[in-house]
């Protein structure tokens, strides 16, 4: 039943947006025909170069709200805090490898990356047996990460309770004193499988007990982001994004 409903909603998308990407195609056709007419010659313009961009054409920039918002929180703390390093575990690429201009990062992933910057160092590691001593890390992040883990979906074994695992090394390695700083989809506590979870506030805060909650921000659902926001917004939210900063005593 739910292959049957999933293709009908598919053809339905299909009959609605097929017809505007024909009007948009053949507008897209006149603007080449009145550019190439009014070429000023220094660039060939031919139909074999053709490079069909349809979908641009919008009043605002779209972004992604929680890979925008998310890392640019982190590094505003970062800048906050001006660690002497930073190790981060599987964070989108841009967050390190920006902040790496300014502090030395130190980045792992289950699929390390194969980027070569000054002040940037990248390995493998594994978030549930991570290859550092106990209370060692005094600045780390896992951003968007945690949610995923025991899924298969990064090629990692399936592990119902991977999240917890990793949870447990991160508070393992950060330093007495250090930063933590982590975020994960919040909204109605379920698995998406085999995408990932989505947590509930109160869950984050129980698992990563008894590190300190020094800030908490919220991405909604509805865009922006809410800088020490009301916990009590996270049960409104469907895939929301929480923003959590933990100190460790």
């Amino acid at each position: 039943m739910f292959l049957k409903d999933y293709f009908v909603q598919l053809g339905k998308d299909i009959l609605i947006r097929f017809p505007k990407k024909v009007i948009r195609f053949l507008e897209y056709l006149g603007e080449f025909n009145q550019f190439r007419k009014s070429n000023d010659k220094r660039f060939t313009v031919s139909s074999r170069d053709i490079y069909p961009c349809l979908t641009d054409k919008i009043k605002q920039t779209p972004f992604d709200h929680h890979y925008t918002y998310h890392p640019a929180w982190a590094a505003r703390i970062l800048a906050k805090t001006n660690p002497e390093y930073h190790v981060d575990f599987s964070s989108i690429l841009s967050f390190g490898s920006i902040v790496s201009a300014f502090i030395p990062i130190k980045f792992y992933d289950y699929r390390p990356a194969d980027l070569k910057l000054s002040n940037w160092e990248s390995g493998f590691a594994d978030l549930t047996n991570l290859p550092f001593e106990t209370n060692s890390q005094s600045s780390i992040s896992c951003m968007h990460t945690i949610e995923h883990i025991g899924l298969g979906r990064y090629g990692d074994p399936l592990d119902a309770s991977g999240d917890l695992k990793a949870i447990e090394e991160l508070k393992r390695i950060v330093k007495p004193g250090g930063d933590l700083l982590f975020v994960t989809p919040v909204g109605r506590s379920r698995i998406e499988f085999n995408a990932h979870r989505i947590y509930g506030y109160q869950q984050i805060i129980d698992y990563f007990s008894p590190l300190q909650l020094i800030e908490f921000s919220l991405i909604p659902d509805a865009g922006g982001i809410i800088n020490n926001a009301d916990p009590e917004l996270v049960v409104k939210q469907n895939y929301g994004c929480g923003c959590f900063w933990f100190k460790k005593n």
